[in-house]
């Protein structure tokens, strides 16, 4: 229950397993493989989609997504195999600075409309590149304050010229985490086996914000909105 009542206060001191450069390889690429199907239970991005994505797609002209920090590429590969469903054009550039992380990626079976970009988003952003929208999920409470204006920065000027920017996180609460903890934990011993999802689940949530903290930290124009389950958007354009 410590770690519980330690949720009150943010703590950004910890760090991920997946995050150490010293980590099991095995390991990291077996949690990689596992994005997807935890991906589909806690972020929701089939929410992000259908509210953000696809009212500004087209079914005769290719519109962009940029997804930043994109890991395994699991979210693009979701958001395309979605758009085509829909009947819609749409290409996906997947970027992540990490190559471990661009590695994996490159060494899926490739798909249609994914383009994977071992990058910053200010490379992109320097060079000029323009984006229908903007995305990124659980890469906020990565950063710190300087790391994140500098994301939101970006995310402007690829999205500018009517796009929009959505970047998803957790939102640190008991409830998640106890949520997170209790639903995991059957799972630990079989199909979340010889991977760092839950231990580095859990430590996620205590580095995530609040709503409240996120708001107090972001630049004019920006906003925070709920989402379910346990989810936070900051967003910048759009219809609200």
């Amino acid at each position: 229950m410590a770690e519980v009542r330690s949720l009150r206060h943010r703590d950004d001191t910890l760090v991920e397993l997946m995050d150490d450069p010293r980590c099991d390889p095995a390991m990291l690429d077996r949690t990689y493989a596992q994005f997807g199907r935890v991906n589909a239970v806690v972020s929701n991005q089939r929410a992000v989609y259908r509210r953000w994505i696809r009212p500004r797609l087209s079914a005769t002209a290719t519109r962009r997504v940029l997804d930043v920090g994109a890991g395994g590429a699991d979210v693009p590969r979701a958001l395309l195999r979605w758009a085509r469903a829909d009947g819609l054009r749409l290409e996906v550039v997947a970027i992540d600075p990490d190559p471990r992380a661009f590695d994996w990626a490159s060494r899926q079976p490739p798909v249609p409309g994914l383009v994977l970009r071992r990058a910053m988003s200010s490379e992109l952003a320097d060079a000029g590149e323009r984006f229908t929208a903007v995305v990124s999920n659980h890469v906020l409470h990565h950063l710190d304050g300087r790391q994140l204006g500098a994301l939101l920065a970006d995310s402007e000027r690829l999205a500018r010229g009517g796009g929009v920017a959505v970047h998803g996180d957790i939102e640190r609460s008991r409830l998640g985490y106890l949520g997170f903890a209790l639903g995991t934990l059957p799972f630990t011993p079989n199909l979340l086996a010889g991977s760092y999802i839950r231990a580095d689940g859990l430590t996620s949530i205590r580095r995530s914000h609040t709503a409240a903290e996120l708001a107090s930290m972001l630049p004019a124009g920006w906003r925070v909105r709920r989402g379910i389950p346990s989810r936070l958007e900051v967003v910048w354009g759009g219809d609200g």
